[in-house]
This record gives structure tokens, sequence and C-alpha cells, in this order.
């Protein structure tokens, strides 16, 4: 599932061209993904003008003249490419579900959205009542910035029991937090993922985990995310991140920091790569 470094590259590689674009028109080859995609779509959308793209945890946000918002979420297996039309041109996979023909000075594009599991969804929300969403208003601070800091983490997790890992994977604490860079965040503060999240403040590290999700996320972003298996860039291209993962996906592996073996765990359902040895 794409997390936050790749919706982030996603925006930033989709940015160039929807910027300020008018859409010519919006075309929906099926009623439904995870949620039904918005009534008549092309009526609502089509002439308007996009003023940003912006991101909210894994969501993407497409900021309309009128004061209306498209919100994105790629679920499992969603994308977003860019195809410039040199003529009359139509998506041509079974699996591109929606495509947004636009026009900028630099031409036209259509932006296509695909997803072979359909978990993804789009919906159409007033620009100013976004906050105040369902799916955004109880969402945690992003981990991108200096208000994710140790005191922060030991504030919120002085009272919870729950795992590590689980509370950092809790979108109400922190947004847009995934599997591969907790496993990777956690290896980094030498922090076991099963310790109660409770006992951060008493290992002393709280400080150092919050500077390796900050640093991993950075690093992630600038590396173009993680390509596993469906993420690609809004031009096709597959992120590099994976290349230099320390501890995901190494089980059994030396630890590259002790030398011990790398162990798998399953947590709530996912996969946790680990040290048992310097993790604690």
């Amino acid at each position: 599932m794409p997390e936050l470094p790749e919706v982030e590259t996603v925006r930033r590689g989709l940015e160039p061209v929807l910027e300020g674009a008018r859409i010519v028109r919006a075309e929906t080859r099926r009623e439904n993904l995870r949620f039904p995609l918005p009534d008549n779509l092309h009526g609502k959308i089509s002439g308007r003008h996009i003023l940003s793209l912006g991101r909210r945890a894994k969501y993407l946000l497409i900021t309309l003249d009128d004061g209306q918002t498209l919100v994105s979420h790629l679920g499992m297996s969603g994308s977003w490419r860019i195809e410039q039309v040199t003529g009359e041109h139509a998506a041509n996979s079974k699996h591109d579900h929606v495509i947004l023909r636009v026009a900028q000075q630099s031409g036209i594009f259509d932006i296509i959205y695909n997803d072979p599991r359909r978990f993804g969804f789009l919906l159409l929300c007033a620009s100013d009542e976004l906050a105040d969403h369902p799916l955004l208003a109880k969402l945690g601070i992003e981990p991108t910035g200096n208000a994710l800091s140790g005191d922060f983490l030991s504030g919120i997790f002085a009272n919870k029991a729950a795992p590590l890992k689980a509370a950092l994977l809790d979108q109400h604490n922190i947004a847009g937090l995934g599997n591969i860079y907790v496993c990777e965040a956690l290896w980094r503060a030498q922090l076991s993922p099963a310790r109660k999240a409770r006992t951060l403040f008493e290992t002393g590290r709280a400080e150092a985990l919050a500077t390796a999700i900050r640093d991993v996320i950075a690093e992630a972003i600038a590396a173009g995310g993680s390509t596993l298996k469906d993420y690609r860039h809004a031009d096709g291209s597959p992120g590099y991140f994976q290349h230099k993962f320390l501890v995901y996906g190494r089980e059994g592996e030396a630890c590259l920091r002790c030398g011990a073996p790398v162990e798998r765990i399953i947590q709530s359902g996912r996969s946790t790569f680990y040290c048992a040895a310097c993790q604690l």
C-alpha cells in the first residue's frame, strides 16, 4: 500500500501539470471503486481550474476554483499517471477507471487513475468543510515537521498500553505513517516494536524516535518512495527507497548494527521486521 512518501512523490509529479490547469472533461469508466465515485463528476468539475495540489496524510487534495476539493486515496494498488494528448487519445488499460483531461499552456494531458484492486477512492468535498470531513477530521500531526518531537511522542503515548508500533501506525496519533517506515524508524531508534507505547519516555529515546521518523520519511521522499509491487510515479517510473531498507524485508539476515539475525513477527496482521538483540 502506498504510504506517505509515495503519495507525496505522486503529488510532486502531478503538480507541474495539474496546478493552474483547466479540466476539459472527466471520464469515469465504472460507478465505484472502494466507494461510489462522485455522481456526475464530469458535470461538476469540467471547466474548473485547479488552484493547487496538496496532501494530508495519505490523501491527495486537488483544490478547484469553485470551492470544491477532489480527494484521492490510492488504496493498495492505485496510481495516477500523466499522458500527453497528441490526438484523440483514450486510456487503454482495463484498470484505468477515471480519466481527467486537462489543458495547460504546455499542452493537453490525460491524468489517468489506474487501480487493479479498486481499494482506492475519489471524493468531492467543499473545500471549507474539508477539515471536518470524517476521513480527515481526526487525523494526527504530519510526521514531516518539528512538531513531531520526543516530548510530543512521550505525551500522546503516556497512557497507551498498545505496542509501540501499533501506536505509531494509529492515524489519530500521527498521520501518514505506514508499516514500512515505522519498522525502519524503530530500528534506527533502537526501540522494540513490541514494547508498550507508554514506556517510551522511560527509555530516554523518545527524541531519537522522533528524529528517526522525520529522517526516514524525508529520505524516502527524496528517493521517490518504495516500489515493492504496484507503486509507480506519475511518469511510470518506480521508487528507489527499497534499496535503502535497513531492516524491512531482511528476515534472517544479519542486523546491520549488531550482526544478530533480523526477525519477523506479525502484529495486527502485518509483518514487523526488527532486531531483538539491539531493539529494546
